[in-house]
């Protein structure tokens, strides 16, 4: 009986222990989704940035979103608990240089060299993104932003001071994140700052031309990116060792018939979305559908500057979330006035899975085992091919392997 007793006794405390630990875990739980800190899960960022007038910060194009500065420590902590190995966050200029140009912002400074120097104690490797969106509200009102040249030199000596501050602790750059969808939201429909969109493009903004100046501004980080990767390269690449690249967006297109005019039309949307930018970054000029549909509203390269953009990176990143169906739609093209997507001239459907309020979620979890799965085998491959393994990085390697097996474990 002493013993029986002994034993309910001990299961009692178990129990206790249990529901105590659980408490804890709904509390940290909680915590984190009420200051932000989730962000640590994933390697890209959630935007987040301090307050305009705090730490000597200036207006930018991105605010007033982005309000909260992250509790740097936490957020830390909590990328190395789920095993984070890298982690890319985006440098607000406004921050760091509040008037674009000139003087460098003390405290803006010390919080980067804080949060990389936190990443490195914890094991992360800190990989930086010089533009996301956030430009400093003084060029934009100086001369347009990115739809004026002048933004190249400007951005270039953002770019210098970035890689003499950090750069002996950074081996990955990113000059623009998603840089595609920054033209076509920013200056296009204008989901994204600066918002020059026009009806009937965009709808409400009050200035901009949607027909002109997304290849414009595409054309200025173009030539941004590579005076930012040859003063990399030429001044601190030897030094320091890192590397220098560009991200883009990209779907999945499928035609959505097997008519030829879908499969061309296809291969055009591919040529808009991606070509735009990787095309002059691979041979020097944009894709040729692209210069025969826009004609003179897209900017041409000088023999110089195709020799200066071309082969200026040491990657291409890609950012992927969706696929989509493409549709011919020659129509467009017959408008008078058109903006990007009326030159791209497809339709575009997807088919996205019913959202469901439970766990018991089994075809979205279906569809990431295959897609996560597909991905890994796809990164299994390439790193079996010896010539190809060391241009193709995927930072989060690890992670995807733990990724595809916890949902294997799930199945």
């Amino acid at each position: 009986m002493k013993k029986m007793k002994e034993m309910n006794e001990k299961k009692e405390e178990n129990k206790k222990e249990e529901m105590k630990r659980k408490k804890n875990e709904q509390k940290r739980e909680k915590e984190k989704h009420q200051d932000g800190s989730g962000a640590g899960k994933t390697k890209k960022e959630r935007r987040r940035e301090a307050p305009v007038n705090e730490e000597g910060k200036k207006q930018g194009c991105l605010d007033p979103a982005s309000v909260l500065t992250p509790n740097t420590l936490d957020d830390v902590q909590l990328m190395e608990d789920t095993g984070l190995e890298a982690y890319r966050f985006s440098i607000s200029w406004s921050r760091l240089i509040p008037n674009g140009r000139g003087a460098v912002n003390p405290k803006g400074l010390q919080y980067y060299n804080k949060l990389i120097n936190e990443l490195i104690s914890h094991g992360i490797q800190p990989h930086v993104t010089l533009h996301h969106t956030d430009l400093p509200q003084a060029l934009e009102d100086e001369y347009g932003g990115w739809v004026s040249r002048k933004i190249v030199k400007d951005f270039t000596a953002y770019a210098d001071v970035c890689f003499r501050k950090f750069g002996d602790r950074i081996s990955y750059w990113t000059t623009m994140n998603e840089a595609n969808v920054f033209v076509l939201e920013g200056y296009d429909t204008g989901f994204l700052p600066p918002q020059r969109c026009p009806p009937p493009y965009g709808g409400n903004c009050s200035t901009g031309n949607s027909s002109t100046e997304p290849y414009m501004a595409a054309h200025h980080i173009l030539l941004a990116h590579a005076s930012a990767a040859r003063l990399y390269k030429k001044r601190y690449q030897d030094k320091q060792h890192g590397v220098i690249g560009l991200n883009v967006f990209s779907y999945w297109f499928i035609p959505l018939t097997n008519s030829t005019e879908d499969k061309i039309a296809t291969q055009r949307a591919n040529d808009f979305f991606l070509g735009w930018f990787v095309d002059p970054l691979v041979f020097g000029d944009y894709p040729q559908t692209m210069k025969k549909i826009v004609g003179s509203r897209l900017p041409s390269f000088t023999y110089a500057e195709s020799s200066q953009v071309k082969g200026s990176f040491d990657f291409i990143g890609v950012n992927h979330y969706i696929t989509m169906y493409v549709n011919d739609n020659p129509s467009s093209l017959n408008m008078e006035d058109r903006d990007v997507l009326a030159d791209m001239a497809v339709q575009f459907t997807s088919q996205r899975t019913r959202c469901n309020s439970t766990l018991e979620d089994w075809p979205r979890v279906k569809y990431l085992h295959a897609y996560i799965g597909s991905l890994l085998d796809a990164l299994r491959q390439i790193e079996a091919l010896s010539d190809i393994a060391d241009k193709f990085k995927y930072n989060n390697y690890s992670l995807l392997q733990k990724s595809s097996t916890l949902i294997r474990g799930d199945l």
